[in-house]
């Protein structure tokens, strides 16, 4: 049935062990300090959801809250802005820690570097973050987003100041097509798909995911937890779950969290990757029609690949109604626990983390993963309700329910 959640556990020990050394602390701390320059910067909150943890029987459960990154209600813009400030450090033959966000925009550094086109293909969120980012930098941006995307974050990302447009492609095809633009127009592309030839970026933006990392390890630190038992992080190319497994590979080494990669079932690359159990990354073709648009990439990064099938341990696929269900939960809490509006790419893990805690036919998965009473979920709420509208007829009307699939 195709409104079941799928797993398989990660067998693919005899690959051999990624490298994780450009996540580590020292690397994603330069990131972390160059976010920090910005004058917009602050923490995003990480919400302990205490009453809930209690209801579903785990000992706690820690919610990364992203929709007040940069007012941009996602993290995506942590990733595309790092990436094009080591781009232009690494023009200006400088170290990225030398240059934080003044410089950058000193008109001493503008007429070192002269006008820059960033260009990328996006769901929404990165784009923004793109948009956003060559907005503050004083420089033009070219977005392309893929069939179906929502109009409410094409206007999001227009009123950046972008070139952008819906195009009729999938994703992948329209990072294919953006790519080519780019090359043929002297842009430079910024995008968290790695391919051969084209990695260096792609590094770049999932170190600037690791803040994201690096800050929730801090604030539980902070509230006396010294480091999750499990990390719950779901996958679109696998960007952020590659920083967020790395990060943490590199931090805990032999003690890492226990971590489970979450994709939509429309657009599962790294589960059918696990499955095939030979170590390659395999793809997902078609229109992939999920509500995470978020996750809606059919092609792995493969610099992520290397590192989840190197230290991961769940691969899971999820329906859409996990993650509606989700929305919902975190929505509508229970007494005292802080209340997150979360979107569709940005709920899964939770709807995924109650329905193992609470279905008797996921309870073998719930076994092996050794969720209890002692575990300290650490989960990523990555953006908010980037598309209003349709937040509210999942939350408030109850569309994509279980019930009615």
């Amino acid at each position: 049935m195709d409104n079941i959640i799928k797993w398989k556990f990660n067998e693919l020990e005899n690959c051999g062990k990624a490298s994780t050394a450009f996540l580590s602390k020292k690397e994603v701390s330069k990131a972390k300090n160059f976010h920090g320059s910005f004058p917009q910067y602050e923490r995003t909150p990480v919400a302990s959801l205490d009453n809930l943890a209690k209801e579903i029987g785990l000992g706690g459960i820690y919610l990364k809250d992203e929709s007040y990154r940069f007012g941009l209600n996602a993290f995506k813009v942590l990733g595309g802005s790092f990436a094009m400030a080591k781009y232009i450090a690494k023009k200006l033959e400088t170290d990225i820690s030398e240059l934080d966000y003044e410089k950058i925009i000193s008109d001493e550094v503008r007429d070192k570097l002269g006008e820059i086109t960033f260009v990328t293909a996006t769901d929404g969120n990165h784009g923004r973050g793109v948009a956003w980012t060559a907005n503050k930098l004083k420089q033009k941006s070219v977005i392309y987003m893929p069939i179906g995307s929502s109009l409410t974050r094409l206007a999001h990302i227009q009123a950046e100041g972008a070139e952008a447009s819906i195009t009729d492609m999938n994703y992948d095809d329209a990072v294919r097509f953006a790519a080519k633009y780019a090359e043929e127009n002297n842009g430079l592309m910024v995008q968290d798909t790695a391919w051969e030839g084209y990695e260096e970026i792609p590094t770049w933006i999932m170190q600037g995911y690791g803040t994201m990392a690096l800050e929730a390890s801090e604030q539980l630190k902070e509230i006396e937890v010294e480091k999750p038992t499990h990390v719950f992080v779901q996958a679109g190319v696998g960007s952020l779950a590659g920083a967020v497994q790395g990060f943490f590979a590199s931090e805990f080494g032999e003690d890492c969290p226990t971590t489970v990669i979450v994709e939509s079932n429309l657009a599962d690359c790294f589960y059918k990757s696990a499955v095939a159990g030979d170590g390659k990354a395999y793809a997902v073709g078609g229109d992939m029609q999920t509500i995470m648009a978020g996750l809606a990439c059919g092609e792995a990064n493969t610099i992520g690949w290397e590192v989840l099938k190197s230290y991961s341990s769940a691969f899971v696929s999820c329906p859409d109604w996990v993650s509606a269900n989700g929305m919902r939960i975190l929505g509508n809490p229970l007494k005292d626990d802080r209340k997150v509006i979360s979107g569709e790419s940005g709920a899964v893990t939770t709807g995924l983390l109650y329905e193992i805690m609470t279905n008797p036919d996921y309870k073998e998965l719930k076994e092996k993963l050794k969720l209890d009473e002692n575990s300290k979920v650490l989960l990523f709420s990555t953006e908010g309700d980037t598309d209003p509208a349709m937040y509210r007829k999942i939350v408030w009307k109850g569309v994509n329910s279980k019930e009615e699939l």
